[in-house]
């Protein structure tokens, strides 16, 4: 997708984008936007995000996809405190293999998958979501855990009240198991007891 700045001109971008939609076609306003995206975040290419070929607004329009709107994240990037990594091959329990042949191991692995469901077309594991809709087997509100580390975020069609739920759900299983492999050793310093 597109990477635009958050602002322009004071104005939001998507503000600015509605105004601009009112006076100009779509094609217009997609060139607007690129040119003072360049302007104002500079080139993504050289920091390994391809822009697409067809304007932020006209993907939008023709598929569904949003542009994003960073509010730093680049900045991180160009730091090197976010590195950016070519395509996924394949994903194992806790390494990844790029198509770049480079294998990498990871604590935690987050795919975001967006707004429709197609899990089922690239997680070959068929015993936690549904090949008919690309949702947890598992009702409401037990959805969101798998087996071997897998879980899930935002399928609960309950809006951000359920995310947030998921959300909670796994960052206390993440600890209970971060908690479990820990050898404890207990340091009392008057004030209460530290595990490390």
């Amino acid at each position: 997708v597109h990477i635009l700045p958050h602002e322009m001109l004071g104005i939001s971008t998507f503000g600015l984008s509605m105004r601009l939609l009112k006076w100009f076609p779509i094609r217009v306003v997609d060139q607007i936007l690129l040119v003072a995206s360049r302007l104002l975040i500079g080139d993504t290419g050289r920091v390994g995000l391809t822009r697409p070929s067809v304007g932020p607004l006209e993907l939008k329009s023709l598929t569904g996809k949003t542009p994003v709107l960073d509010v730093g994240t680049l900045d991180k990037i160009k730091s090197g405190h976010i590195k950016v990594c070519p395509g996924i091959k394949r994903v194992r329990h806790q390494s990844v293999e790029f198509v770049d042949g480079i294998t990498r191991d990871f604590d935690a692995i987050v795919l975001a998958t967006g707004y429709k469901s197609n899990v089922p077309t690239w997680l070959k594991e068929s015993e936690m979501f549904s090949e008919k809709d690309g949702f947890p087997k598992k009702p409401f509100p037990n959805g969101w855990k798998g087996k071997s580390g897998l879980y899930s975020v935002g399928f609960t069609k309950r809006g951000l009240m359920g995310t947030s739920m998921d959300a909670r759900n796994i960052a206390e299983d993440i600890e209970n198991c971060l908690m479990k492999r820990r050898k404890p050793f207990f340091l009392n310093h008057g004030l209460g007891g530290v595990y490390f």
